[in-house]
């Protein structure tokens, strides 16, 4: 596998899979550049080297034909601004347009081609597909960790057509080392933070954690499902009943491992899913009728950050209530200021899964913890163990 620090890119170019699937808003203008500022080291790395940059990126969802809203001329501007210097941009990411644009590329110059996913062929893993896209480049660069756990045509089977000259770029590294770091190093003690609505969508990251961490702290709408497996009262809280019995394994897998795990004191309620209806506070475990648990309250908070400030490691995956409404976001401000203090103190953090990322972002705290992952899905799988195809098709 080839290093991206010690490759001669000289007169080379360099054919990056980037992710800069980015928010929009109705006038088409980019409202969250984090993913297209985390891709400008890798590029400005390989020009500053002598090579020229073919970057290729989906947008949306669209219906694999052309539409303006999903066109990444959208963000061509936004791009520009980051990278500090003008970006050509192709218009398709195939054709002969593309192809001359591409081929003439000088030592320094930047191509974006256009959206891959107008092509339902990028889905499905087409080779030919990849084939046609590997014609961009004499070296394929992977950067682009959000999609890293997708086998798409140009995540993963493009690596097959450049044997001798694929890797990783800046970011992709920078994420695999800051999971590594927290999975794999002998700083103790390393805390968990689980939170989000859903305890079936965090069953295989909480069993694999149970290998890993000293402390799992649970929060979110997920907590409720726990409380009623222990025989809580939680009135009209979210609860999975199907998962009680999975509740109740997780309880004792933790405690035959020696797991400290932590989980809610009291909580916000409101008798409505509003920010407008009003708040009272009760013992996670004595809410009553009609009421609903929406954030954590001032006990819980208090709890957890005296665990949080005790730790060297730091894992976050999931907000502690419903921060989009002022009313329920406390509880998620003070355990990202609690993880920004420990930071600070020397432990290292990780945030990754889209509503805790968005969290560190909409409080300022991204820039003080020690890493923010840009791939939520994917970070997740890879602590889950599951080898991702992105990943893979460049080591093997």
């Amino acid at each position: 596998m080839k290093n991206i620090h010690t490759y001669d890119f000289n007169g080379k170019r360099a054919l990056i899979r980037v992710d800069f699937n980015v928010p929009l808003d109705e006038n088409l203008n980019v409202t969250d550049d984090t993913r297209i500022t985390a891709a400008i080291p890798t590029i400005k790395m390989i020009i500053e080297k002598g090579g020229s940059v073919v970057l290729m990126s989906h947008l949306g969802r669209p219906t694999e034909v052309f539409e303006e809203k999903f066109s990444l001329k959208n963000i061509v501007s936004t791009l520009e601004e980051a990278l500090g210097k003008k970006v050509l941009f192709g218009g398709d990411c195939i054709g002969e347009k593309a192809y001359e644009m591409s081929s003439q590329l000088k030592s320094g110059e930047v191509l974006l081609l256009g959206n891959l996913r107008f092509y339902k062929e990028e889905t499905k893993g087409d080779k030919s597909f990849s084939k046609k896209l590997a014609q961009h480049g004499d070296v394929y660069v992977n950067d682009a960790f959000g999609t890293a756990h997708r086998a798409h045509a140009s995540t993963a089977i493009i690596a097959d057509y450049f044997p001798n000259d694929k890797m990783f770029g800046l970011l992709i590294e920078k994420e695999i080392e800051a999971v590594d770091k927290v999975l794999n190093s002998n700083q103790k003690p390393l805390t968990a933070i689980v939170g989000g609505a859903k305890v079936s969508s965090k069953i295989t990251i909480i069993e694999q954690l149970l290998n890993k961490v000293d402390h799992l702290i649970i929060g979110g709408g997920m907590a409720y499902t726990f409380i009623k497996a222990q025989g809580g009262k939680v009135g009209n809280s979210l609860v999975e009943d199907d998962y009680l019995d999975t509740a109740h394994k997780i309880f004792e897998v933790a405690k035959s491992k020696g797991v400290q795990l932590h989980l809610p004191i009291d909580t916000i309620a409101s008798s409505d899913f509003s920010n407008e209806t009003p708040t009272k506070i009760f013992k996670i475990n004595e809410i009553d009728e009609g009421w609903m648990g929406l954030d954590i309250g001032n006990e819980t908070k208090k709890y957890f950050v005296d665990v949080i400030l005790q730790s060297k490691l730091i894992l976050w995956n999931g907000p502690m209530g419903v921060f989009e409404m002022s009313n329920f976001q406390d509880g998620t401000v003070t355990i990202a200021n609690a993880i920004a203090e420990a930071t600070q103190k020397g432990a290292f953090s990780l945030i990754g899964g889209g509503d805790s990322v968005a969290a560190v972002n909409k409080f300022d705290l991204a820039n003080q913890v020690s890493h923010v992952s840009t791939g939520g899905g994917a970070m997740l799988e890879y602590i889950e163990g599951i080898d991702l195809p992105g990943i893979a098709a460049i080591r093997k």
